[in-house]
């Protein structure tokens, strides 16, 4: 194929996303990106928003892709730039938890992830929009927002991090209460967290909104109520298996859209991140919104044998990144 024809990516990597150093991360796009297809351009960001920057300018240049490489928070800054463009947004996971790759089937194995990107499928997904702010993920108020206030204080990341910050939290937090408005509805309720999610996941296969598709044009709203201890451990089953929606601690709704009202601004998570907001947070989904490059089967139903298999390489690629090799 000339090189004129080739299609235009740009490699967009986070160097401090997660556990793993990325200094080998260009030599194994090289390597293993079909360049019959591609002309690839790496860029390493170099401070917060930088991701959103070189996104806008390879829209502007009318690139094919942009490749977020990092954790959720890098594909935050980059997808929410490729909203409503031509532009399709690639991911490789490098970060903490990966709960949109997850979602996706998308593997944390460098160069599985690049074989995805080779085959060059491209589909329109749902995104949603918190007081306009987008997200990909998850975004949520209560103890989750908490605790990622928290993890982003400490000097650590990974999940045994964030383990350690939500059992130090659980006994001291209070629920709070919120006010619903959806469609048909309005509900009051007293909430130890309430999460919205485009997809079904947190990261780390954690399925805080389980059944939640990014191609039906609906949020997943999973509302916990507060709870004792003893209905720590079931619940905690229920999460990592994606059956959270069977406890009775929980309750569930789907819409298109909704407000949530709380007594006051403060600190809620978007994608993972903690966002200062208001206390009014009208939350919205937009169908097809954004283009993404996706295995041929969207593999969300994985298995238990492929999320261990999962953790196997984020072990692999640490060592890689601190032996740098």
């Amino acid at each position: 194929m000339p090189k004129s024809e080739k299609k235009s990516l740009r490699a967009v990597i986070n160097p401090i996303s997660g556990t793993t150093k990325k200094e080998y991360v260009p030599e194994v796009l090289d390597k293993f990106i079909d360049k019959d297809k591609f002309d690839i351009q790496i860029r390493f960001t170099q401070h917060q928003g930088h991701a959103t920057t070189l996104t806008k300018e390879a829209i502007k240049n009318n690139f094919y892709g942009v490749i977020a490489i990092g954790g959720d928070g890098t594909i935050n800054e980059v997808a929410s730039a490729l909203c409503g463009s031509n532009t399709a947004l690639g991911i490789i996971p490098c970060g903490s938890g990966n709960g949109l790759a997850r979602h996706l089937g998308i593997p944390v194995n460098l160069e599985k992830a690049i074989q995805i990107l080779n085959v060059d499928n491209v589909e329109c997904l749902d995104y949603c929009t918190v007081n306009n702010h987008p997200f990909f993920c998850t975004c949520g108020v209560g103890f989750d927002a908490h605790v990622s206030e928290k993890f982003a204080q400490s000097h650590k990341r990974g999940p045994l991090t964030y383990i350690q910050n939500a059992l130090a939290e659980y006994l001291k937090y209070r629920p709070q209460k919120y006010v619903l408005e959806m469609k048909d509805e309005v509900l009051t309720e007293e909430a130890f967290l309430i999460a919205c999610g485009n997809a079904s996941q947190y990261g780390n296969n954690a399925f805080i909104t389980p059944r939640a598709s990014m191609h039906d044009g609906l949020i997943d709203v999973t509302v916990i109520h507060p709870f004792t201890p003893l209905d720590t451990a079931l619940m905690s089953v229920l999460l990592f298996t994606r059956h959270l929606d069977q406890d009775m601690n929980i309750n569930t709704y789907r819409t298109p859209e909704l407000t949530i009202k709380r007594d006051k601004p403060g600190v809620m998570h978007i994608d993972g991140d903690p966002v200062m907001m208001e206390a009014n947070l009208h939350i919205k989904c937009h169908k097809g919104g954004i283009k993404m490059l996706l295995p041929v089967t969207d593999n969300v139903d994985k298995s238990f044998f492929s999320s261990l298999e999962d953790y196997f390489w984020e072990f692999i690629n640490t060592v890689r990144g601190e032996l740098k090799i």
